[in-house]
């Protein structure tokens, strides 16, 4: 049945909304796709449930291709699964909870693997019954503490999340290349820029963890990649930590005056002019103070030493640290801790009170692994306005650990020696994981083998952000006026508009709009009759329909106008050869 624009429940605005950042957010909203209803929640108007039903096609067909199978669960879960894995308190403020009338406590599903494992626990029980892979499109809940860019990043959004269960860990390799392969397919269908990152799994745990990033100067994620073919997330790219030196001929740890320097570039400043050679940054070792917030709600601080030529990168510290939630000491924090000298900390002390877990101050220090042993040092001597040089690694100071928290810089080397790196922004449209067996053994989910014995499966989980592509395709595809969709997303086939006062215009409109959709063509018609050619045009380009139309002053000679949106020509022809013209172009 043709979608008539008269009585279609749509209205398009001419301004942008205000507090609209990019431009998939502004012209959804304008172009009636969408509309805002608080911070990061949007109702779902006809047009924008087309497109979303056209991208979730494609995600069922390859799907089921890769042997998946559909479920669906509900978005409001009880807490005692979540408990039992640990992520009723690991997912912290991210998680929406509530009571019921009986104050059981319940929660909106950020994912769903815990309601997955229960459903393959209560129905198989044989090694006979995997490999099974089953999945759901379904819309999931995160208290984003700063929901932006619409669609891009929201506290309610859909999702496709599959789940793997095998009773081996070669059975998991392969529904995960499956997977895998699904998604380039899914990808390359809808038309999107992918690279395939090395990922941490966070709060999902498990071990192999990918990431599909689409390239975007808006995405909010760092990636790094090299000529040889490494990528990786940022917050999952490892040092190459250099090789231990010698110390026998660094002269002993000295302390000196340092007047006025606590940061780092005023002890460069000063050093340069007290200390004989010439000092960088990266000649000093920078001890930063941290504050974790531990699931059971303590606070302990940790001090992480790292050259003082990098900065702290906040998501590989969140990494790092997960799943306790990290932030900068802050005044109450120093002063809980008198031997902290704020601005002038360090693992050496000329008192003998240097950091560590053995030591007089009790706190926890961890270093960049590019603090080799055998590497010399100017930092903090813990005492207000002095600074030591000198400083050996593993001759003056030791750590009870290392960690991975400084920013990584065009230029470092990728890990597997394939070169250097360079740094992308990028958008995660795509995400999948080799669980392994956490869940399964947090459930209990166990199956017997072909020797009649109890193992746990194994598992694997894949989502996908199906409206986060919807806003990525949109912020692809538009120019000045509005939106232009590719034909596989795209509301409708063929936008259809009647121009001008003739009834000629109007009649031939009508009997082609219905000669498409007989041709299974989805006709969005403009039959409005009052409204001038001016407007149709200017919403017909801010719907973005790719192939439009157009019916006016040569309607009673059978001529029409093509148009087509995503090159802009328009031709003037007969109107059955622009019913072939458009059935060749499917």
């Amino acid at each position: 049945m043709v979608t008539r624009l008269s009585n279609f429940f749509l209205r398009t605005l001419r301004e942008d909304p205000a507090g609209a950042e990019v431009a998939s957010h502004k012209l959804l909203i304008r172009a009636g796709y969408i509309r805002p209803q608080a911070a990061g929640i949007f109702a779902w108007l006809p047009l924008g449930l087309r497109v979303k039903a056209r991208i979730e096609t494609v995600i069922r067909e390859e799907m089921a291709a890769a042997g998946a199978q559909e479920v669906h669960f509900p978005a409001l879960m009880p807490r005692e699964a979540y408990e039992a894995t640990g992520r009723w308190d690991e997912y912290g403020e991210l998680l929406f909870r509530l009571q019921d009338r009986k104050g059981g406590d319940y929660l909106l599903a950020p994912t769903h693997e815990e309601a997955f494992t229960q459903l393959v626990k209560d129905l198989y029980s044989s090694y006979k019954d995997l490999p099974l892979t089953i999945y759901q499109i379904q819309d999931k809940y995160r208290d984003e503490a700063r929901p932006r860019a619409g669609l891009l990043r929201g506290r309610e959004f859909t999702m496709k999340d599959a789940y793997s269960f095998d009773a081996s860990d070669e059975g998991l390799d392969a529904s995960y290349q499956a997977q895998r392969d699904a998604y380039e397919r899914i990808f390359q269908r809808l038309g999107l820029e992918y690279v395939i990152v090395q990922a941490d799994a966070g709060a999902m745990g498990g071990s192999r963890s990918e990431e599909f990033l689409h390239p975007t100067p808006v995405g909010e994620d760092t990636f790094v990649r090299s000529a040889g073919g490494y990528a990786a997330n940022v917050e999952a790219y490892t040092t190459t930590a250099p090789e231990a030196v010698g110390w026998e001929d660094a002269p002993e740890a000295t302390v000196f005056d340092s007047p006025d320097t606590p940061t780092i570039e005023t002890l460069v400043a000063h050093s340069n002019r007290v200390l004989d050679g010439e000092v960088t940054a990266a000649d000093t070792l920078k001890n930063v103070v941290l504050a974790l917030t531990h699931l059971d709600g303590s606070r302990e601080l940790v001090v992480v030493g790292v050259p003082g030529d990098r900065d702290v990168d906040e998501k590989r510290a969140e990494v790092a640290f997960a799943p306790a939630e990290v932030e900068p000491a802050t005044d109450a924090d120093f002063a809980k801790h008198p031997l902290l000298v704020k601005g002038y900390i360090g693992p050496w002390s000329p008192t003998g009170a240097v950091l560590g877990e053995e030591s007089a101050t009790g706190i926890r220090y961890l270093l960049d692994p590019r603090v080799a042993d055998g590497t010399r040092w100017i930092t903090g001597a813990n005492i207000h306005e002095k600074h030591a040089h000198s400083v050996v690694a593993g001759r003056d100071f030791s750590a009870d650990g290392y960690v991975e928290i400084a920013n990584v810089r065009e230029g470092d080397p990728a890990p597997d020696g394939s070169g250097p790196v360079t740094l992308a922004r990028g958008m995660e449209i795509g995400h999948v994981f080799q669980l392994g067996r956490k869940y399964a053994e947090a459930l209990g989910l166990k199956v017997l083998d072909e020797n009649g014995k109890l193992v746990t499966v194994t598992m694997g989980s894949y989502g996908i952000g199906v409206t986060r592509i919807l806003a990525i395709i949109a912020e692809l595809n538009n120019d000045d006026k509005g939106l232009i969709w590719p034909s596989s997303v795209a509301p409708f086939d063929v936008h259809v508009v009647a121009t001008g006062k003739d009834e000629a215009a109007f009649a031939l409109a009508e009997s082609l709009s219905a000669q498409l959709e007989s041709d299974g063509f989805e006709v969005l018609y403009d039959d409005r009759p009052k409204v001038s050619p001016g407007v149709k045009f200017g919403d017909a380009e801010l719907v973005g329909v790719p192939r439009i139309l157009i019916v006016g002053r040569g309607a009673a000679d059978g001529q029409v106008e093509l148009w087509d949106r995503r090159t802009g020509e328009r031709e003037a022809l007969p109107a059955d050869e622009a019913v072939r013209r458009l059935a060749a172009s499917r």
